[in-house]
């Protein structure tokens, strides 16, 4: 009754001066935006590059990844503490941005980014540009720098994969006796590494100057000689493996 709707609109003056007060507030803020006042969806937050105020985001260009560097470990899985140059310096780390790729010189044809932004990478110990971007630390670096990329939190077999013709190999950790009974990991053997082991992932190929892809001649179970030094060292899971290069396999068995 309107006897009944009166005696309930005060209590809720309150709330439609409230209502009003902020429409009027947000007709005058749209009035005002068109004489040069940014609307809050525009306003970009500044970040820090090397210390410098930069304008909106950092574009890597070309074929150039940006990676945020996963945090140095100080402490080993025994919980013993590391300080100072002791500490593990992660070379892996979350893709934030990928530039568009690179041209080829002759046939100008774009080859694609292998990874895409919010995938893991491991890179090479010595690869990359280290820069201290939006308050931590970065790392540019070449999509040919990408040994192992991965989904997910945590690097696994399960979930690693290798990018371009790159090849995945559990390494063979051989053991030679010595003459005292002594075993000897190969390994251990001063100027040796291991240079043969498993197929274990098998990258889609390198791509021709026409835009094709070139599949590698190996397939996973394939037993693999590569060149010595040629394998980059990666650790999955606690198992050593290397990745390496089809150009650098000498056979399969």
């Amino acid at each position: 009754t309107i006897a009944s709707i009166i005696f309930i609109m005060p209590k809720f003056l309150p709330l439609i001066a409230a209502i009003a007060s902020i429409t009027r507030g947000s007709n005058a803020f749209t009035a005002h935006s068109n004489n040069g006042l940014k609307r809050s969806s525009d306003v970009r937050l500044g970040v820090k590059l090397e210390g410098r105020d930069i304008d909106g985001i950092l574009a890597p260009t070309n074929n150039f990844v940006l990676v945020k560097v996963a945090n140095v470990e100080d402490q080993t899985s025994g919980g013993i503490l590391l300080t100072g140059s002791a500490k593990i310096k992660k070379t892996e780390g979350t893709v934030i941005a990928v530039g568009p790729g690179k041209t080829h010189q002759e046939s100008g044809i774009l080859f694609p980014m292998p990874v895409v932004a919010g995938e893991g990478v491991v890179y090479g110990k010595y690869d990359g540009t280290e820069i201290d971007y939006d308050g931590a630390k970065h790392t540019l670096i070449r999509d040919d720098d990408i040994l192992v990329k991965y989904s997910g939190d945590k690097l696994t077999l399960e979930s690693a994969d290798v990018v371009s013709d790159n090849v995945l190999v559990k390494v063979e950790n051989s053991e030679e006796e010595t003459a005292s009974g002594l075993v000897i990991a190969s390994t251990a053997k001063k100027g040796s590494k291991p240079s043969t082991g498993e197929v274990v992932k098998v990258g889609p190929g390198r791509m021709a100057s026409n835009g094709e892809i070139m599949t590698v001649d190996i397939s996973v179970g394939d037993m693999v000689k590569f060149r010595d030094f040629a394998g980059n060292e990666v650790k999955i899971e606690g198992e050593e493996y290397a990745v390496v290069r089809m150009t650098d396999i000498l056979a399969k068995f």
